[in-house]
């Protein structure tokens, strides 16, 4: 590594100190001690010299080094979650298939031996090369709406994966979704508003039989995984929870979450939801039962993110919004 000043040490989401995270959880005393690893193993799996190591994030077990090398600029990810390992090879596997047709995603770049996830020494490591953009900006309709045709152009090659079944860890609950949401309201829904849970519950009840088209989904569409460059998306980030679920829960989902980064966990308003549905329709048409289904899952998936304590962020008025349009 040609610069020898150590990288800015920062967390996504979590309220701790960086420095006690990096060593806590990553054995690395300082930010230099960890900017020379990850030097090290590039230089030794990736034949890749670096020449700086500019800025390290940490989220749980997981962490991202932004480095510069003469052939531009990467990030080097890794874990030490061992129990996650099969799924980061996985999903790096996944990538580079939608990235060979085609779809803006974040490719992984191979090892010198072909790997794509380096696994040594109780560490998964993957590289990737800087995607340039911004996160999306909700404020703009037109990188809403491409976004939401971004999605449903992701599900129809998600749809056509042949590796799907080796992501099926996270596969959700198989019951209809009548039963599904019916559950949930059952379950953990005993905070909110009652004539709000029986609306919900009556419109599932009228629902039309729920012959959905199910498959592999990316299931974490949001600001925080999205990269537009101008009104375009260059990339859909983050495939670690994908899973097989229904299209028109992962649209329905994706519309009330949009808005949401690493720590602006906000309702999005409700023309910023319309522009992301019309994008998807733009390039596939609800089916008659998506159709009847949306309205409702808008409505489940914007309950569900009602706290039980303080709303800071207004996902109770939200909801509330969907509910009186449910009505």
């Amino acid at each position: 590594m040609i610069e020898s000043q150590a990288p800015v040490l920062e967390m996504l989401w979590e309220p701790h100190d960086p420095r006690h995270a990096l060593d806590e959880r990553f054995g690395f005393s300082d930010g230099g001690s960890a900017g020379r690893w990850v030097a090290t193993m590039l230089d030794e799996h990736w034949g890749i010299r670096i020449e700086s190591c500019e800025r390290i994030v940490m989220s749980g077990g997981n962490a991202i080094a932004w480095v510069g090398a003469p052939s531009g600029r990467l990030l080097a990810k890794w874990s030490v979650v061992q129990e996650r390992f099969p799924r980061l090879a996985a999903t790096a596997r996944l990538t580079r298939w939608l990235h060979g047709r085609g779809l803006p995603v974040s490719a992984p770049v191979p090892a010198r031996d072909g790997r794509l996830q380096v696994e040594v020494d109780g560490v998964s490591m993957g590289l990737q090369r800087e995607i340039v953009g911004d996160l999306l900006d909700i404020a703009d309709p037109n990188q809403v709406r491409a976004a939401g045709a971004a999605l449903a152009r992701l599900q129809d090659a998600l749809a056509a994966y042949p590796g799907a079944d080796q992501i099926a860890a996270l596969a959700v609950s198989s019951k209809p979704l009548t039963a599904r949401v019916t559950d949930w309201l059952d379950s953990r829904a005993d905070h909110l508003p009652m004539a709000a849970r029986d609306t919900l519950r009556g419109l599932v009840a009228a629902a039309p039989a729920d012959r959905l088209p199910r498959q592999l989904v990316h299931f974490d569409i949001r600001s925080a995984n999205i990269l537009c460059a101008g009104g375009e998306v260059a990339a859909i980030l983050d495939f670690e929870e994908a899973r097989h679920d229904y299209r028109i829960v992962e649209l329905a989902r994706a519309a009330v979450l949009l808005g949401t980064r690493y720590h602006d966990w906000g309702p999005v308003p409700a023309g910023v939801r319309a522009e992301f549905l019309t994008g998807y329709r733009s390039e596939r048409p609800l089916t008659p039962a998506e159709a009847g289904w949306l309205d409702i899952l808008l409505l489940w998936q914007a309950l569900a993110m009602v706290p039980a304590g303080d709303d800071p962020t207004g996902w109770g008025q939200s909801a509330l919004s969907s509910y009186i349009k449910s009505r």
